[in-house]
């Protein structure tokens, strides 16, 4: 990607927009009217003068070596990272050559740039010499700890009596008692530090009058929900790996303590969901040659999209380590030797079936999975009623679309892109069906993300 010929393409490039109106403003100014002086050289730089409103242009230059994704630099007052200059900027390098002409860069750029990389190499000189930041009390982290678990059990006994009073209640009083009652169960969980059991409970109180066969619906998560709460209060009994996964789904903090695995990481899937207080980014990457699928999990505020930016169809040179868990697909970004750059690699596929099987085993591991990473080989878009499915072209067989993919503009993508021949689909698989997140066509072409 540092050179002049690995170019990203358009939907990349607008993948790394931290909302639609960035996309919308930020495709206006793709193309060569409003800038001059633009330029980019093989250190992976790019630049340009952009006119605005005022009499003076905006400067603006994106550092494209940055190993965990762009960075970027404008003198508008956009408070959104990146900006829409930023944005129209590298699709204009993407598209056009004649443009964004190799060159020596200005002053201004070249200045950034290089305080910007004279500190990534002090931070990572700085994590190399394994100098500790700051003095570490191993009884006092041991004492907290206890405190916390102590806490967590306190949440997790009080939840249960929640639990039995509902059941020896009966689920029609959930429908009557409304939202508050489970909101203040869940500030419970907070206040005994319990941060995964308060977001369960949300969610177990969004279910009631969510229409037909809500109740058992409710039921089941209830059910899971006990389990979790006993699994951590026998926690000492359970096998290490699953009492890790147990901790985790608690929300318990965990490091990444795995042996680091290097790996050329093909970008599967790059999303973003919101809530009230955060934004969190998943990225799916695939290992060329470990062939393992793993997850980069990360959080912003609300407004402000998440680091790093990894738009489908890139590969990264890269180490990764494991959280702690059985089966956990969770793993941190660690050194990388190379920055992101455009790949052909395609991750191998399997069949509904065994897309169905895979996720079954995995919930052995970890009962309160919702999903597993999987790419299917060789489906076609079809409707099943009023609904969707990806039927297998090789054998009878087919998954049903979760329903919060076919309301997703994803879905006409996917068929398009199909047009009644068979694709391959990366996507999570779970109980409630199969949710496309990037496709490939049986033939040559690039990855079209579906998210």
């Amino acid at each position: 990607m540092t050179h002049q010929g690995a170019r990203w393409t358009a939907d990349q490039v607008l993948a790394l927009a931290p909302d639609a109106a960035s996309r919308k403003a930020g495709s206006k100014l793709g193309a060569a009217g409003p800038w001059s002086e633009a330029g980019s050289c093989d250190e992976g730089t790019v630049w340009g003068l952009c006119k605005g409103s005022g009499s003076k242009p905006y400067q603006t230059i994106v550092d494209m070596a940055g190993a965990a994704g762009p960075a970027y630099k404008c003198s508008c007052p956009s408070r959104k990272f990146p900006c829409k200059h930023a944005l129209g900027l590298l699709l204009l390098w993407a598209a056009d050559d004649a443009a964004v002409p190799p060159g020596q860069a200005p002053k201004w750029a070249a200045q950034w740039t290089a305080g910007r990389r004279e500190r990534a190499e002090a931070r990572k000189a700085d994590a190399g010499s394994g100098a500790p930041s700051g003095a570490a009390d191993p009884e006092a982290a041991r004492r907290r700890a206890e405190r916390r678990a102590e806490r967590v059990s306190a949440g997790a006994v009080e939840l249960e009596q929640r639990l039995v009073d509902l059941l020896r209640g009966g689920l029609a009083t959930a429908e009557q008692s409304g939202y508050g009652l489970w909101e203040e169960t869940a500030a419970r969980m907070v206040d005994a530090q319990a941060q995964g059991l308060a977001g369960l409970v949300r969610e177990l109180g969004a279910i009631p009058s969510t229409g037909p066969g809500w109740p058992v619906r409710l039921l089941e998560e209830c059910a899971l929900l006990h389990l979790l709460g006993r699994g951590w209060l026998r926690r000492e009994r359970l096998p290490a790996g699953l009492a890790a996964t147990v901790r985790s789904r608690m929300g318990l903090p965990a490091s990444a303590d795995g042996p680091p695995l290097r790996d050329r990481w093909l970008v599967l899937a790059q999303y973003d969901t919101t809530d009230p207080r955060l934004t969190t980014r998943r990225i799916w990457l695939h290992g060329a040659d470990s062939r393992r699928t793993v997850l980069l999990l990360s959080y912003g505020a609300v407004g402000r999209a998440p680091e790093p930016a990894l738009p489908v169809g890139l590969s990264l040179e890269a180490e990764v380590s494991a959280y702690p868990g059985t089966g956990q697909p969770r793993v941190a970004l660690g050194e990388q030797f190379a920055p992101p750059a455009p790949a052909a690699i395609r991750p191998p596929g399997l069949t509904t079936t065994q897309a169905a099987a895979r996720y079954g085993d995995a919930l052995r591991d970890d009962p309160w999975l919702e999903s597993v990473p999987v790419t299917l080989d060789r489906v076609v878009p079809t409707p099943d009623g009023e609904s969707w499915q990806l039927a297998d072209a090789d054998e009878d067989a087919a998954l049903p679309l979760t329903p919060a993919a076919r309301s997703r503009p994803g879905l006409w993508r996917l068929v398009a892109l199909s047009g009644g021949a068979p694709v391959r689909v990366f996507g999570e698989c779970g109980h409630q069906g199969f949710t496309p997140l990037t496709a490939w066509p049986e033939g040559p072409g690039d990855a079209v993300a579906l998210c």
